[in-house]
C-alpha cells in the first residue's frame, strides 16, 4: 500500500488525476470504477479540462460506478445517474453505452443487484477503482457490519452516512434511506484501486483503516489486503 499526504485538495486532486489519466493512455478501454461526492469533483474536472486539450480520449472507454441511492429518479439531482452526467461524462466522448451505475428504481432489487455483479464480470473487472472514505469507514455504501459483504446488495445507510450526505440535500428527512452499492468481492478484485479522502476530519478514519485491525466494523480497513493500493489524502 502507497500513502501519499498531500497540504491542499488541489495537489492531491492533481495527482489521482494523472494516475487516472495514464491507466486511460496506457489502455484506452479501461473498466474505470467511479465514485461520487464531493471529494471526486476536483478530479473530474482535471480529466474533462485534459480531454479538452486533447491530452485525453475516453471513446473506448468503461465504466461502473460503486453506487446508487433507491427510489431517487436518475434525472433528479440527486441522484448518481445526474452527478456522474453532470460533472464527467456529458463533458468527454465517452460514448454513454459504456458508462453504467445500479439501477436505485428497480422493481427487483435482488435481481439488479445479480446484474450489477455479472455486468462486472462480463467486462472483465475494474483496471482501476476510484475510492473515497466514510467518516464510519465506509467505502461505497458499504456499512460498518458483522462481515463484508461480498456481493452488491441493497444498503440500509447508517445515521453518520445519513448526517454526512444530508449537506446535499435542503435536511436530512430529505436523504434516502437506502442505496444500492458494489460489494467488496469487485471492489477487491481491482487491479489497481485508488483512494481518496481530504480534510482532518477525515485522519483518524483512515489512520485506523489503513493501521488497524481488518474488521467489517471498519469496511477499507480490508483494503490493506489488496496487492496495489494507493491512498491520497490532504489536510485540506
Amino acid at each position: 500500500m502507497i500513502l501519499q499526504e498531500f497540504q491542499t485538495y488541489e495537489q492531491m486532486c492533481r495527482k489521482a488525476a494523472n494516475l487516472i489519466s495514464a491507466q486511460i493512455i496506457l489502455k484506452a478501454d479501461s473498466v474505470l470504477g467511479l465514485a461520487t461526492g464531493s471529494t471526486p469533483l476536483g478530479i473530474y474536472r482535471l480529466l474533462v479540462g485534459w480531454y479538452q486539450k486533447s491530452d485525453l480520449d475516453f471513446s473506448q472507454v468503461r465504466t461502473v460506478n460503486l453506487d446508487e441511492y433507491c427510489g431517487v429518479p436518475f434525472d433528479s439531482p440527486h441522484s448518481y445517474h445526474y452527478f456522474m452526467n453532470e460533472n464527467l461524462f456529458s463533458k468527454v466522448n465517452i460514448p454513454m453505452e459504456n458508462t453504467h451505475l445500479p439501477n436505485g428504481m428497480a422493481e427487483d432489487m435482488p435481481a439488479e443487484c445479480s446484474r450489477y455483479d455479472e455486468l462486472i464480470s462480463g467486462l472483465g473487472g475494474i483496471d482501476l477503482q476510484l475510492l473515497g472514505i466514510g467518516h464510519n469507514g465506509h467505502i461505497g455504501f458499504n456499512e460498518p457490519a458483522d462481515e463484508f459483504s461480498k456481493h452488491t446488495s441493497l444498503i440500509q445507510l447508517s445515521d453518520d452516512t445519513i448526517k454526512a450526505n444530508s449537506r446535499f440535500f435542503k435536511d436530512a428527512a430529505e436523504v434516502p434511506r437506502s442505496a444500492i452499492t458494489m460489494g467488496m468481492r469487485s471492489i477487491m478484485y481491482s487491479r489497481k484501486i485508488l483512494l481518496v479522502a481530504n480534510g482532518k476530519d477525515k485522519e483518524d478514519i483512515l489512520h485506523a483503516a489503513m493501521n488497524g485491525p481488518i474488521t467489517p466494523k471498519i469496511p477499507a480497513s480490508i483494503l490493506q489486503l489488496h496487492p496495489d493500493t494507493t491512498v491520497l489524502f490532504s489536510k485540506e
